[in-house]
């Protein structure tokens, strides 16, 4: 069974990262960091969301996410366009990990209603193998 939470975070981060690159090509021109700066600060988010994005199979990963989603609306302060994309994604990232986490629980309840039906069957001799 694939562990939901990471999924959502993991899509939210790859999303993040090209939102990021081309991000960095608009900042370039609307902000008062020079080109190289503005490309490089973009360019390097976008990496660390990759790295964290694979990083997610520990709760390292989980905590460099969110430092991440600070980061990037902190780069709001020289391009104000970011603010919006800092917020729309810090949102996004707050809904994968609730979200995710009430299907990894609701997936481990069933998980155990079905053991659970599985050993009355096995108890009560009405076991039938799958075909």
């Amino acid at each position: 069974m694939r562990n939901p939470m990471r999924m959502m975070a993991a899509t939210t981060l790859i999303s993040e990262a090209l939102v990021m690159f081309f991000a960095g090509l608009v900042a370039k021109d609307l902000s008062s960091l020079s080109t190289g700066t503005a490309l490089g600060i973009t360019c390097g988010l976008a990496v660390v969301c990759f790295v964290t994005a694979g990083l997610l199979r520990s709760r390292a990963g989980y905590v460099l996410g969110s430092v991440l989603q600070l980061a990037i609306f902190a780069v709001g302060i020289w391009v104000h366009t970011m603010l919006f994309l800092g917020v729309l994604f810090g949102a996004l990232w707050i809904a994968s990990l609730v979200i995710g986490s009430r299907l990894e629980r609701e997936g481990a309840q069933r998980w155990a209603l079905h053991e659970a039906e599985q050993a009355k069957q096995e108890r009560d001799g009405e076991f039938t193998e799958p075909a």
